[in-house]
């Protein structure tokens, strides 16, 4: 009791988490958001800890309506403001990115609070790190993939949803599987026929920002290819119920084919929530930008007779129900893709 008495009317100290996005050569695009740092360590064990850990990243205490400066490696700053969630967002012209961009094609910079003297204790000395991927010119296609059920164990289709509460809450980063051959699959895309592609991947999910750190280390401790993680505020999730709104999802693939018009996209999700009705209907309204559409099949027998019968006589673009990595790199080195 006297923990969470100490927890309630402690001040933390306040922090800034930037989400790794993506531009271009003349397009700045980056999303993150400042917020109290209430001290999650991923490694924590322990029913207890996992519960606290979970509160803490849904039970978030926001900055709002704090202006945000975003300094660049040449020195230029480019300045941005939080909303009512905490949230930012910077999408602006910049000159000759791709000249600021590492080996790996990403551009690194410096994120932190306009004001340094606001009256809380800012961490890391009020310089956060941030980066935004500039595609290679070598790169050949695009990869657009969500993450649950599709790279990552979460069961999505189970009954009320129970084995996502489990795994979110009770299990830690390093418990969490790939799904057999994932890594190894997004790696080959990522290379390409020659080996040196570097073809960019954007992992896109209906899970909330506030599984954002949770998601980085995933991919990064299974040795996914790192790419821009795309995921959604709980506060669109209710827009989109109430106002008709496309999905979160189905909004930022279309921010991607837009930035890039002349890079042809690779599809992959999963067949157990909305994935094949958004990338269908992405796939009909660009018929000549999708190159194929991977759909892991679940083991939910409606489920997979719905979604099975929306590409009924469909030819617009080439469909694989996929049991396993095995399958999907097997077509995939059939389409020429790796």
């Amino acid at each position: 009791m006297y923990y969470f008495s100490v927890m309630l009317f402690k001040k933390d100290p306040l922090q800034i988490i930037t989400f790794d996005a993506y531009g271009t050569n003349s397009h700045f695009y980056l999303r993150g958001r400042a917020l109290e740092d209430e001290s999650i360590n991923l490694d924590d064990k322990g029913w207890f800890n996992l519960m606290l850990n979970t509160w803490k990243r849904l039970e978030t205490d926001e900055v709002k309506h704090t202006n945000i400066d975003i300094t660049l490696p040449n020195g230029q700053v480019l300045q941005t403001s939080t909303d009512n969630h905490g949230y930012f967002k910077m999408e602006t012209a910049v000159h000759d990115l791709q000249k600021l961009a590492n080996e790996e094609d990403w551009v690194n910079f410096q994120v932190s609070y306009s004001n340094p003297n606001i009256k809380r204790k800012i961490t890391h000395e009020n310089r956060f790190p941030g980066k935004i991927l500039i595609p290679s010119k070598k790169a050949v296609f695009g990869v657009i993939t969500d993450i649950d059920d599709t790279i990552l164990h979460t069961g999505v289709v189970s009954t009320l949803k129970w084995r996502v509460l489990f795994n979110t809450v009770f299990k830690t980063v390093k418990n969490r599987l790939p799904l057999t051959g994932a890594p190894d699959f997004y790696n080959q895309l990522h290379r390409g026929t020659s080996g040196e592609n570097s073809n960019p991947i954007f992992y896109v999910s209906h899970s909330p920002w506030n599984l954002y750190r949770y998601l980085e280390l995933f991919l990064k401790q299974n040795d996914f290819p790192k790419g821009p993680i795309l995921l959604r505020s709980f506060n669109s999730f209710f827009k989109m119920k109430r106002d008709g709104h496309k999905p979160q999802k189905q909004i930022e693939i279309l921010g991607i084919l837009k930035t890039y018009p002349a890079l042809p996209i690779i599809l992959i999700g999963d067949s157990g929530e909305r994935d094949a009705d958004i990338y269908k209907e992405i796939a009909e309204q660009f018929p000549d930008r999708i190159l194929a559409i991977y759909l892991r099949s679940v083991n939910h027998k409606k489920r997979m007779i719905r979604v099975k019968s929306l590409f009924d006589n469909y030819k617009t673009t080439p469909v694989l129900f996929v049991e396993n990595s095995d399958q999907a790199v097997a077509h995939a080195k059939k389409m020429g893709f790796i």
